[in-house]
């Protein structure tokens, strides 16, 4: 292979040929015989010495060393009984090792095509090593002109640091070239220009260019107060301040991905950098969780990384997970991590023992934004192996406890801001009919599907399963049937669990707060002990009465409002209204018509219902006076000993889903059971 002034080289198996060399050889192929020979790591490089002597003040001296004591020029040289044929064949030769040479063989042979005056590649993966090895040949300008310290320097000012993406690269490339590297501050320099391109926002500053929203989906140019600018010139690209467009993402992803290469130490020099420069918690926080899906394998469900190619150790990957976490900023996610992500992190944490403080700020920052998860996260399969139940239950109920405190703490500075008032988790403004605005209500139904998919784990305790579902306060729930399905579900997987623990668990929901298709499927569930039965069917009848009164009253208000007579209509009027009148008239007909139906419905479902309890009213009247004749005691009334012993007692209103929601313990279900 030809270079520019007949440099070339050849490399082959020359140990057994030429002395001195350990594996390959490396000739340079300007017709000139070589008089040095330079040992790098496993290479022998045969080159001239007046070329490298007008470039290196260290191989100067080196060589004039060598030629100034002949003794040494077989230095280096191993062999036993043909050490006196080496000194014959290679007598003009010097042998000059250069141990710990930065960036190994290869950067040495830059180095060398640069003595020769070669035209070098220099990139942002080798400028790094280069410089280094400048700097370990004394290449200066003082020895020389345009050397190579300049040249590399020059090159890192001026393409190197310009760029993020180019400041990754040659980052990367200082890991192996430390501590050398942190000596010539190659790797500080490349640290401060990752962090100061990413606190950017603008596209432009990242990568030379204004790519914008409208570039990125194609839409047309249109000249604007806003447009974008590139060097002066209206390059006619409208820009939308305050969203986070497709092209922002993108490139945001792309150097996201880049920094993934590096180590955890670099990584977090990077990190600790971005902080420094006030760089969006948005930012870091999507830079952490790309770093975390590309290091540690099977972190997320639906990942599209690729694993990488040489796996951590179980301490490293539990290093770099702690790191990540302890990085997140506080506080609820961007919209670049989802819940189960955070989900994602907290089995991993778990399968990999982090310490306790990792966990109790992760589990912190996915109570910040509990509303958001779905029932598959709250899954998270038991790890220990002192725990039998199937899923992490003591998890879930600590996550709980921390949304609660964080509305709590949310509340109180709403509560300063309006100086004082009711501690309350309000709904948004103009929102206060829509539940599901409330992050309160939102948990309620996640935790009774949770509830419902753990109760038919045979291992999990009564008690495990009543402070879960007394975890959040009353107004969490508008209605407890999801409630009743989890103890429905409990129940009849756990048959055998005592009398006095049915009823426990089934203290949990209040019954006063089911809708009438649960009430109707109560009253018929055997599996339910008799107290919440009886429960259950007061309650349905106080509704239904409700719902019949109700029904009259809307009723006896449509009467009246026909019976309503107004001034006579003009002929004109009553000729163009008169088929419409009769239409809304026959309408009419036909909706009091389902009204009494469905009155006469609820009447026969009332009756019904006082029947049962007329039954019910005489079997414990008659119970109630078999016990006083036994005990020679007082006996109680009949049906106010029925109702304090089950503890019926009417509200005012079955449910208001508009009361404002205080966030307090749940005392009165559990003072329920006697």
């Amino acid at each position: 292979m030809k270079e520019d002034l007949g440099l070339g080289f050849l490399i082959g198996g020359m140990a057994t040929e030429k002395p001195g060399s350990k594996g390959q050889a490396w000739f340079c192929t300007t017709g000139l015989p070589s008089d040095v020979v330079i040992e790098v790591d496993e290479m022998s490089f045969h080159l001239h010495k007046f070329p490298l002597m007008s470039k290196s003040k260290k191989l100067h001296q080196l060589i004039t060393e060598r030629e100034q004591n002949p003794r040494a020029r077989t230095e280096g040289i191993e062999g036993g009984g043909e050490e006196e044929e080496i000194e014959e064949e290679e007598e003009d030769l010097h042998h000059i090792p250069l141990p710990d040479f930065p960036g190994g063989a290869e950067i040495f042979e830059t180095a060398a095509k640069f003595c020769y005056g070669v035209k070098i590649d220099i990139t942002a993966r080798n400028a790094a090593p280069l410089r280094c090895a400048a700097d370990y040949l004394e290449m200066t300008e003082e020895f020389s002109e345009e050397n190579l310290i300049s040249r590399t320097e020059r090159f890192l000012a001026q393409s190197v640091l310009r760029s993020l993406k180019e400041s990754v690269r040659t980052l990367k490339s200082c890991e192996d070239l430390l501590p050398l590297a942190e000596d010539l501050g190659i790797s500080q320099r490349c640290i401060d220009s990752i962090a100061i391109r990413a606190c950017s926002s603008d596209l432009s500053s990242l990568f030379g260019w204004p790519i914008t929203e409208a570039t990125a989906a194609g839409e047309p140019k249109t000249k604007s107060a806003s447009s974008a600018l590139w060097n002066g010139i209206d390059a006619g690209i409208r820009r939308k301040s305050g969203t986070r467009s497709i092209a922002t993402s993108a490139v945001a992803d792309s150097w996201f991905e880049d920094l993934t290469v590096l180590s955890l130490p670099m990584y977090k020099r990077v990190i600790a950098a971005m902080r420094a420069h006030d760089l969006s918690s948005e930012i870091i926080e999507g830079s952490l969780i790309s770093y975390a899906k590309r290091s540690i394998p099977g972190i997320s469900r639906t990942s599209r990384h690729h694993a990488p190619a040489k796996l951590a150790s179980e301490p490293e990957q539990r290093e770099l997970l702690e790191t990540v976490i302890s990085n997140l900023p506080q506080g609820k996610s961007s919209s670049l991590v989802t819940t189960r992500f955070l989900f994602g992190l907290l089995r991993t944490a778990n399968i990999l023992r982090a310490s306790e403080a990792c966990t109790t700020a992760l589990e912190r920052k996915i109570a910040s934004q509990l509303e958001q998860a779905k029932l598959d996260d709250l899954l998270i399969p038991n790890y220990s192996y002192l725990v039998e139940t199937l899923y992490d239950v003591d998890c879930v109920e600590r996550i709980i406890g921390y949304f609660l405190e964080g509305l709590q703490e949310r509340s109180a500075m709403v509560a300063a801001e309006d100086d004082g008032g009711e501690l309350a988790i309000r709904s948004p403004p103009g929102n206060n009919n829509n539940n599901n605005d409330n992050p309160l209500l939102t948990v309620g139904k996640l935790v009774d599907g949770y509830l419902s998919e753990i109760a038919s784990d045979a291992n999990l305790r009564p008690e495990k399963f009543c402070d879960l579902a007394l975890a959040l306060p009353d107004h969490a729930r508008v209605f407890d049937d999801g409630l009743y399905r989890a103890v429905d579900v409990y129940l009849k997987a756990h048959p055998r669990i005592t009398e006095e623990e049915r009823e426990k668990v089934s203290s949990v929901m209040a019954c006063q707060k089911l809708t009438l298709e649960a009430c109707t499927h109560a009253a018929q569930n055997e599996r339910l002990p008799l107290r919440a039965v009886v429960q259950v069917l007061f309650f349905e009848q106080l509704q239904l009465r409700r719902a019949i009164a109700g029904t009259l009253a809307a009723a006896a208000a449509a009467a009246g409002d026909e019976e309503e007579e107004g001034p006579p209509p003009p002929p004109a009027a009553v000729a163009e209204g008169g088929r419409r009148e009769g239409d809304t008239w026959r309408t009419a007909i036909r909706e009091n018509q389902v009204m009494r139906l469905d009155m006469d419905s609820m009447r026969s479902r009332v009756r019904e219902l006082e029947r049962e309890c007329s039954t019910m009213r005489k079997a414990i009247d008659k119970m109630d006076r078999i016990r006083g004749v036994g005990g020679g005691g007082e006996r109680a009334g009949g049906w106010g000993s029925f109702t304090r012993r089950f503890g019926c007692k009417f509200t005012t209103q079955v449910c208001d889903s508009h009361q404002r929601t205080v966030v307090e313990p749940r005392k009165s279900r559990t003072e329920r059971s006697p």
